[in-house]
This record gives structure tokens, sequence and C-alpha cells, in this order.
């Protein structure tokens, strides 16, 4: 061989190996637990909501929110008085937040500083996901039970509109510069898409071959939303409601992230699995890691500074008797003061 010829042999083989290498290593996947913060207490819980700046996390939690220091991964607060909370929107330039309080069809306005309630907005029934759009400083509920949005100002808490939708709806997300919401209707597999400027929906995508979506997340780069639906996550062109990819997910999906600095995109789920795919072009996903959690652990946040994720989990008492055939099993009861935090990284062990 020409000496040329031999180096060229040599670098491919070196190639070859490191790649191999890194494929191994990305088959038994980046992410690893890192810590568990407990907190305790009884009730359920839904979602979890990052504010990347403040270095707060807020985790739903039966009649409150719990408020938790990102760095010290330490439990700072709660917010009372939100009964039957499912969700947590931060407006961080105007120091407030919202919840959706489910059971008395309410949104809380809170002061971040005081984690107090300064007013509550009347909603439809059963506020579920919420969302705060910084363009217009507007607030939406999507409530379950209403098949409707309540929007109201952010600041004052004046409603501005009720916007009939042709389902149930569950998780939002904002395209600002688009002037577009988008939030999937569970129960019709379909999304819509809001128009923030008149309140109304433009259009309504269906989302097959997928069914019954849940958590949402979006890719405001590439315009693409990521929606966890039954056993698949899927990959929407968020201009044109295109469904471009889909992946395959464990059971009981019920939050989604994606990360764009490292095109990862994130679906967690009940049977305890978080399933990781990166986004190799704006029409691919490849699934990188199926993470073990935690049985339950079905909602989930990211922080977009330190790539972390963070996952509510609780343990469940075995149950006491054999489902009986035909009827639908009891719902399985928590540990007491089982609660916690699960928080998932890349960082070294």
């Amino acid at each position: 061989m020409h000496k040329v010829h031999l180096l060229v042999f040599v670098l491919l083989g070196v190639f070859v190996l490191i790649a191999s290498a890194y494929s191994q290593g990305a088959a038994a996947g980046p992410y690893h637990l890192l810590n568990t913060i407990k907190i305790g207490g009884e009730g359920g819980w839904d979602y979890l909501s990052v504010d990347s700046a403040a270095r707060r996390l807020y985790v739903t939690h039966g009649a409150k929110v719990i408020v938790i220091d990102m760095d010290k991964e330490a439990v700072v607060g709660e917010i009372a008085d939100v009964p039957g909370v499912h969700g947590f929107a931060l407006a961080p330039e105007l120091g407030l937040g919202f919840s959706s309080n489910g059971t008395e069809n309410k949104s809380s306005i809170v002061d971040l500083k005081t984690l107090r309630a300064k007013s509550k907005v009347d909603t439809g029934a059963n506020p579920d996901a919420i969302l705060y759009d910084p363009s217009r400083k507007e607030v939406y509920t999507f409530n379950g039970r209403g098949n409707s949005a309540t929007v109201f100002e952010a600041a004052s808490g004046k409603i501005i509109a009720t916007i009939p939708l042709p389902g149930q709806p569950e998780f939002a997300q904002v395209d600002v510069k688009a002037g577009r919401i988008y939030n999937n209707i569970e129960d019709k597999d379909a999304v819509v898409v809001i128009d923030t400027k008149t309140h109304s929906v433009a259009a309504t995508w269906p989302i097959a071959p997928a069914e019954g979506a849940s958590g949402m997340a979006i890719d405001l780069a590439n315009h693409r939303l990521f929606l966890g639906a039954e056993k698949l996550m899927v990959m929407m062109d968020s201009t044109s409601g295109k469904v471009v990819a889909t992946v395959p997910i464990g059971l009981g999906v019920d939050a989604n992230s994606y990360d764009p600095e490292t095109e990862l995109a994130f679906a967690s789920c009940m049977d305890g699995t978080v399933t990781i795919a990166h986004q190799d072009n704006p029409n691919a996903l490849t699934v990188v890691q199926v993470l073990k959690t935690s049985r339950g652990a079905r909602t989930m946040t990211l922080d977009p500074k330190t790539h972390k994720i963070y996952l509510a989990a609780a343990d469940y008492e075995a149950p006491a008797a054999q489902p009986v055939p035909g009827q639908k099993p009891p719902r399985p009861k928590m540990v007491p003061d089982s609660f916690r935090v699960l928080v998932y990284g890349m960082q070294s062990k």
C-alpha cells in the first residue's frame, strides 16, 4: 500500500472504533438518576414548571404548588389554596404565576415573591393545562370538562374571551412569532391552532396515525411540535399540521419536553419510562434511550440551562385483592409521605 492510502485506512479504522464506542454509549443512554428531592404529603399531582432564570421548579401537588430551588435541589416554599391544581404558568417579567385550580373552576394569580394569591379568576369547568402568552401578556386555561379555553389579562385577571373547543383539551404551546397557540384535543385525536389576535380556532389538524395526544413540546427554530400520544411520539410540522415522523414510546404518556441545544425530545409515561429521541433533522427522529424511572412518573419538565429533567413520583401499595374479570381494577393507593421529584441528567456519575 502507498503510505497515504495506509494512513487513510488507519484513520478510517480509528473512526469506526470511535463511532462504535459512541453508538454503544448512546444505546445505553446519556441520562441517569442524579438526585431524589423528597416532598412527602398527601394528594396527587400533575404538571411541573421551570423558571430557568430564577432557578425555581414549581410542582403541583393536591391543593398546593411546591416550590423547589433547582440549584440546591431543596423545597423552599409552597403556594396554598389552589384546590385540585393541575398546572402552573409563569410570567417572570410580571413577577406573577398562574395556577389552574381544577376542582373550583378558577385560576389563582400568584405573586412569585410572596407566593401568595393576589386574586382568582373564574374559568370554564375543570381548568387543566395553563399557558402564558408573553407577546400579549395573556393567560389561557384549557378547561377539560368545559371543552373550552378561558383567556384573561395576566396583570388584571380581566376575562378577554372564552374559546369553544371541539373536544377535551390537554397540553398547549405558544409560538409568539407566528401568533399561534397549539393545543391537543385528546378525545378527537387532533391539534387545534388558536389565533392569538382573534382568540379563535384557525385550524384543526388530525394527528393520525397517532391517537389520544396528551403532552406537547415545541421546537420553535424548526417549526416542529412533539406530541405524546398512545404508544407514539409524533413530530408535526407546526406550519402545516403534517405528521412528519413518529417513534414508539411507553404506555400512559402525559408530558413531553424538547431541548433545543441537544435536539432531544422526551416523552414521560405512566409505565415508568421516558423515551428520549434525537431530532436528526426536521423530518427524522431516532430513539437514543428508554430511561427507566418510576411507575406512575408520567409528568415531567426540562431545565434548558442544565439539560436536567424533573419527574414527579410516588410509591404505591400492592392491591388488596386480585382484579375481578370484566371490571375496572381499583386505582392503586399511594404510600403515605412517598411523594418526591426525581432528577435525571447527563452529568458524570
